[in-house]
């Protein structure tokens, strides 16, 4: 098995508006179907989940190749479908922290 190395990554929390948190998860679940950002063989890492304590508060953890990469990928018309639905939905800016990650490891 050949691994890629994840050189370019970032975290990100998301606020949906009060009581829209299901659509944001499934908003979020929509970058792992066929053809969307998270298929990419260049992210090797797309990981989301939901705040313990707010319902409507998700992060999202994203590893990618390369920052190049990532900036292509998302540059195209179907993460740009998603990244357009989001508007309506969060409550505010998401918060994004950048990374460089140094170890660990993501299994699917």
């Amino acid at each position: 098995m050949e691994y890629m190395n994840v050189t370019y990554g970032f975290a990100s929390t998301m606020t949906a508006k009060p009581g829209r948190g299901d659509e944001l998860i499934e908003l979020l679940r929509l970058g792992l179907a066929e053809g969307r950002p998270a298929t990419s063989e260049h992210c090797l890492v797309y990981l989301f989940s939901r705040s313990a304590s707010n319902p409507d508060v998700a992060h999202v953890i994203e590893g990618w190749t390369s920052e190049e990469d990532h900036r292509r990928v998302f540059a195209g018309e179907a993460a740009q479908a998603i990244v357009a639905r989001f508007a309506d939905l969060l409550a505010e800016e998401p918060e994004y922290t950048d990374l460089t990650p140094v170890g660990g490891k993501a299994v699917v």
